[in-house]
Order: structure tokens, then sequence, then C-alpha cells
């Protein structure tokens, strides 16, 4: 049932400032939101393994802390690895001194050869420019003078400096742990969100429901579930993506050269975490490690080259193509999302950006007063592909246009263009010209088009539908007539060529003033068939008043009407052509075609 325009309408203009709230609460409140949401992201990540232990007859609190406690524990193993590692990299720097003093002077100092020169020739002519002529007499009599009249250097008074009191080790301590307690009193947090949401997941859900209603129970269900499972797929996408870089650069720097190429590659895979900033970051070490292990600028410019272009193809290609496929999110609002969260959460907010974007898509996907939160950050087609067609056609690009026609004909065959892409078009086009929302000009542009594009497709082969008898006899003509204006004509233009691809003697008469004697010259016979084509909304009038003199003059040739697109009764639309009751009421080209194209057309007299 459609609500009341009102409601519509009040529901509408309350969504903004709805959406305006919960953003201010989301930056408001981002010390807690931030470590909740970061626990519940690593929630969608332990839930497996909890499960697992449960099913080893674990209860499901010993099972969270078990599952939590080996996450930390591996954790900190893995990080006490990288930190030794790491360690040990630094302890060997110094054996690589003479090739950082040689890269350090190679910068600092100017190339030799021709370019040396030009530089050197440069600095000359800068300093030329810059050095001041040389003042006459009178000018530095002038300036004598009024250095004789100035104050000494001694009355002007002297700049005052402050100076704070060095720190004492209470003092540096204290800044120092700063840095340190922040980041773990987070990560406390964090932990304890999270054992607390493994814990008690079923009571929260079911206070979820409870909170949402009884009533929207089947709709709350479908949105977890949808939100769980895209969240899941996002963070297991997001792991092979990252273990595949990490293999891609260990396996780099290991034919390059580069020392501990497995610690390199780990790093990366860790640090690609983090969006756009996490690969850069983990680049810059292996970079300036080759710096200084190698004699040569040939290893530190293939690091470079093979960590920029693998986070080219990566972050362009694969990313936005694997997760827009996976979780429904358009590679545009990924990137625009990234920015958004990065703005309203800091480098939090980086990190958090893709699966909080998919909440919000499945939010929107929901929730009919969020819906163009799914629109705008969805993946899937916003406008129907005859929308897409007459959108294009609006605008009068005619390339465009095509192109719409050509991409849904890859998978669609020409029948099913012409039902469920060409009527609907041409239905908009007809319902905007009776309310003279179309200007002459771009009328004639849309009828000029679509005329084009039959007559293009009219070359193209028809591929043999289902539902086509495989044996057709061999009877009288199909003239096929538009009821009224051009959209009837091209309409009937339609039909006449899928008849004709089907082997069938066809003529498509076209719309003028002499319509009688346009059909004498033909002479049909009572072996033809008149088919009457009309575009709805106002078709039944201009189709009766044919149907009534096509029956006047020809009382032995068949007449079937096509009002196409029509989706009321088909009993009472035919009592409308009283007195000259069609012999059939046809709504689409498929059904036109299998009745047609029957045997027991030419000789059946009604099927009504």
């Amino acid at each position: 049932m459609t609500p009341p325009r009102s409601t519509r309408g009040s529901s509408n203009s309350l969504s903004f400032p709805i959406l305006m709230a919960v953003i201010a609460t989301l930056y408001l409140a981002r010390e807690i939101l931030i470590p909740l949401a970061f626990a519940v992201t690593l929630t969608f990540i332990l839930a497996p393994a909890v499960a697992w232990l449960m099913k080893l007859r674990f209860t499901r609190a010993p099972a969270a802390l078990v599952v939590v406690v080996l996450t930390i524990v591996t954790t900190g193993a893995v990080g006490y690895v990288i930190f030794n590692q790491l360690i040990q990299v630094l302890d060997e720097l110094p054996v690589y001194k003479e090739n950082i003093h040689n890269k350090i002077e190679a910068i600092q100092s100017p190339a030799k050869g021709a370019l040396g020169r030009a530089t050197e020739n440069v600095k000359d002519l800068a300093n030329e420019l810059s050095t001041p002529q040389k003042p006459t007499t009178a000018p530095q009599q002038k300036e004598r003078t009024i250095r004789g009249n100035a104050p000494k250097q001694s009355d002007r008074p002297m700049p005052v400096q402050i100076v704070n009191e060095p720190a004492n080790e209470l003092q540096y301590l204290r800044d120092l742990s700063k840095s340190f307690l922040t980041p773990l009193g987070t990560v406390g947090i964090v932990l304890i969100f999270t054992v607390f949401l493994l814990i008690e997941q079923n009571d929260l859900r079911n206070r979820l429901f409870r909170l949402a209603g009884l009533s929207r129970l089947n709709l709350m269900t479908q949105a977890l579930d949808d939100a769980t499972i895209r969240v899941s797929r996002y963070l297991l996408l997001q792991f092979l993506v990252n273990g595949g870089f990490g293999i891609l650069i260990g396996v780099g720097l290991y034919f390059i050269g580069v020392p501990y190429a497995a610690l390199w590659g780990t790093v990366a895979a860790l640090l690609r975490i983090v969006p756009y900033v996490g690969s850069l970051i983990a680049g810059v070490l292996p970079l300036m490690l080759s710096l200084a292990v190698f004699d040569s600028w040939l290893p530190p410019l293939l690091v470079f080259l093979m960590f920029m272009l693998l986070e080219l193809v990566t972050g362009n290609f694969i990313e936005p193509w694997l997760y827009g496929m996976h979780t429904g999110i358009s590679s545009l609002a990924l990137l625009l999302t990234t920015v958004f969260w990065t703005t309203l959460w800091g480098p939090s907010g980086l990190i958090l950006s893709t699966p909080l974007t998919v909440c919000l898509v499945v939010l929107g996907r929901h929730v009919p007063q969020f819906s163009f939160l799914h629109v705008l950050l969805g993946d899937e087609p916003v406008l129907e592909t005859e929308a897409q067609l007459y959108q294009r056609l609006l605008a009068m690009d005619d390339q465009g246009a095509r192109a719409v026609v050509d991409q849904y004909l890859t998978q669609h065959t020409m029948l099913q263009l012409y039902d469920a892409v060409m009527i609907p078009t041409m239905s908009m086009v007809e319902k905007d010209r009776h309310k003279g929302a179309l200007d002459p000009g771009r009328e004639e542009f849309i009828f000029m088009s679509m005329r084009e594009m039959i007559g293009e497709l009219s070359v193209r082969t028809l591929p043999a539908e289902d539902d086509t008898p495989a044996e057709i006899t061999e009877a009288g003509r199909f003239l096929c007539l538009p009821a009224n204006d051009e959209s009837d004509e091209i309409t009937a233009a339609m039909l006449a060529q899928l008849l004709e691809a089907a082997g069938r003697v066809t003529i498509s008469i076209p719309k003028d003033g002499r319509l009688p004697q346009t059909i004498r010259t033909i002479s049909p016979t009572e072996d033809d068939v008149f088919c009457v084509s009309a575009l709805p909304p106002f078709a039944f009038t201009r189709a009766r008043d044919l149907c009534i003199n096509l029956r006047r003059w020809y009382p032995k040739t068949k007449i079937i009407v096509c009002v196409w697109g029509y989706t009321g009764e088909t009993i009472r639309a035919v009592e409308r052509f009283q007195p000259a009751k069609p012999h059939h009421f046809i709504t689409s080209f498929s059904s036109a075609l299998n009745y047609l194209l029957s045997p027991d057309t030419n000789t059946t007299n009604s099927t009504l």
C-alpha cells in the first residue's frame, strides 16, 4: 500500500536531520565508538574460532577467553619476531656506512658532466642577478649622514627571550609514557569489548531484536545476516589480498637481493591493513635498506618500481573489483567513504572505512528511511536499462543510447530487447509527449534515433527462441499497421522485423493520411493478417477506429490488435473494441510470435 503523500514527504524531510544527528554523534562519541567498532570487527574475525571450540564442548565464556588469549599471544609473538629482525637490521647498518656516505654525498653534490656544468652556470647567473649594484657617491654620503644621526646600537632595547626550565627525569618519563599509554589504553578497551561481545553475542542480538520490535523481527534478521556475510567476506578477501601482496613483495625483494626479504614481505602484508598509507610506509624500509646495501642505484629503483606497480594494480584494480563484487559497494563509494571516515575518525576511520561502509549499505538496503545510502554507495544498477536508454535519448546522446542497447544485447536476445527495453522506453516517451514535457526538437531526435537503431538491428541475426515453433506453415502475409502516431509506427516496425527474421512475409505500412489507398495497393486477402500496433496510454480509441475501418473494408481478413505493455484485464480490453472485435489481443512481442507463427493462426476464426 502506498503511504499518503504527506507521510512520504515528512519521512523524506526527516532523513537529512537524522543523518546529520548521526554524523554529529559519531564524531562527538568517537572516543567510545572507535574501540567499539574495532571490537565488533575483531568479533567477526574470532567468532568462527569460538564456534569451533564450542563444538568441542567448550562453553561460550571459556571459548571466548581462550581465543582472545591465543590471539594476544600470537600477535605478541609475531610482533616480537618482527621487532628482533628490525633490531638486527639496525645493528648491521654500520657495515654499510661507506655506501650510505657515498649515496648522501652523491645526492648533495651536483652531478659531473653536462648536467653539473649546466647547474653551475645557472647558479652563477642567479648570483649575478641577485647581487645589488654599487650605489653612487651621493647616496653613500646620504647614507653616512643618516647613520650619523641614528641612535647608537647600545641605546636600543634588548630582545627578551623566554627559556623553559630544563625538564627533570619525572617530566621526561611522563611525556614519554603518554605516547605509549594512550594506544595501550585503546587496545585494552578493544579487548574488553571483544571478550564481552563474544560471550554475550546471543543476548546482545536478542536485545537488538527486542529494541527494534517483534514486528520487525524478519527485517532485523535479514539485515544482521546480510551485514555478517558481507563483513566476513570482506575480511577474508582483505586477508587474501594482503597475504598475496606480502608474498609478491617478499619474492621480489629476494630476487633483487635485499636482505631480510621475508621480513619486509610480512611487514608489507600487515601494514596494508591501513588502506593507501600502509603500503607506502612498508615500502620505505626496504627502499632505505637497498640504498644502504647496494653500490648502484638500480636495486633501489627496482624496489621502488615494484612497490609502486603492485600497489597501483592492487589498489586500483584488484581491490575495487573484489570488494565491490563481494561486498556490494561501488568502487567510487569505497574511495569517498574512506575519505569521509578518515576525516571523521582519523587513522582509525581509515582502517575501519570499508566495514563501516558495508554496514551503511546494509542499513540503506533494509531500512526505507535510509534507502538513499544503498542508492549512493551500492554497486547495484540504479537505473533500469530502459531508463538508461531514455535518459540518453533525452540528452540527445545517440552514441550513448546505442551503447546501452549493445550492452544489453551481449546477454539477451533481440526479442528480449524489444519486450523489456524498447517498449518501456517508448511508453515513457509517449507519457512525456502527451504531457507536453518534450520539446519538438528532442521529440524528433528520439523518434529518429529509435528508427535508426531498429534499422541497424534488422541486419543482425535473430537467435532462435525456445518458445518459437520449429515448423512454420506457409500462409498469408502479415500487414503491420500503426494505430495512430510515430510511436505506434516504430513498434509496428519492430514486430515486422521479428516476423521477417522468423521467415514470414511481412509488410510494414507507414503512418500517413492515405492509409486506405496504401492498403488498397497491397490488396489484402482473407489469408492475410492485419496486425494493428498501438502503444499506451492513449491507444485504445485510435486502435478501435482503425479496427472498425479494416473490418468494413476487408471483412474476411483477420485482425490482431497489439497493445504493447498493457497490464490490465484482457477480456475487458477486447470488449472496448466492439463492434469490431479483433480475433486476438496481444500485449508483448513474445506472445505475438507465439500466436502469429503458430500453424493455426491463419485457419482459426477467433481465439477469444
